[in-house]
């Protein structure tokens, strides 16, 4: 017998629960319905539904709690799904890591521009906080964190959320090829932060797409060539 119908239909049946959180308001930490309501809700078999269950808890929707008292609890899907799907499609494709440093290039600009329209002033108060801060000047890793918060944050703010999760799986994808691993390179990163900071606190488009567009090409100037030359791989961070 062929196993590709069981299997439809757990993928089926994981849909049909992403629908009925959403339809139920469930939020974070909200535990779903235990195993033999569920069974009956959705009238399959044991097996069945927990491989559903297993498929979501991989994409980020839900945590299984094990022992007594646990069971599904709801989560809130973050890039890392997006990510890692991303990472076999070009790993398969052999693409080195030149081609995620070109595409936020090409994207977070534009992202930029869009935020210098659409960001709220609460969302520039905290970007402002993030791109003033001095704490991780002598931190390389410390700083890549705070240059990648940077960075989502002004994706979010671009009001495009499609936009969005898609730099924060790019963000999640390109390593750091030569950018901060001195502290006059990350000074000079901190100071192009604070250009897009007044850039979207003045709501100018147009500078604050410049603003970031030069920041990521000075990133590739900086950049070794073989580490631009890897192969994205899927590895862990």
């Amino acid at each position: 017998m062929s196993t590709t119908r069981p299997q439809k239909t757990a993928l089926l049946v994981a849909q049909r629960i992403v629908a009925d959180i959403n339809r139920r308001g469930n939020t974070v930490g909200d535990r779903l319905p235990p195993e033999r309501v569920m069974l009956e809700e959705y009238e399959v078999g044991r097996g069945t539904l927990r491989e559903s269950l297993r498929f979501l808890e991989l994409q980020g929707v839900i945590a299984l709690k094990p022992g007594p008292g646990g069971g599904p609890i709801v989560r809130r899907p973050d890039p890392t799904a997006l990510a890692t799907s991303l990472t076999l499609l070009l790993q398969f494709d052999q693409a080195p890591l030149r081609s995620v440093a070109e595409a936020r290039a090409g994207l977070e600009p534009a992202l930029a521009r869009l935020a210098a329209e659409q960001m709220t002033e609460d969302q520039l108060g905290e970007l402002r906080a993030v791109a003033e801060s001095s704490e991780h000047l002598d931190d390389p890793r410390g700083f890549l964190e705070q240059d990648r918060h940077f960075h989502d944050l002004v994706a979010r703010g671009s009001g495009n959320p499609v936009l969005a999760h898609l730099s924060a799986a790019l963000l999640l994808l390109d390593r750091p090829a030569g950018g901060t691993e001195t502290a006059a390179r990350r000074s000079t990163a901190r100071q192009a932060h604070l250009r897009i900071v007044e850039a979207i606190a003045s709501r100018d488009a147009g500078e604050t797409q410049t603003a970031m567009a030069d920041h990521l090409a000075q990133d590739l100037r900086h950049a070794e060539e073989a580490q631009l030359a890897a192969p994205v791989v899927w590895e862990s961070p």
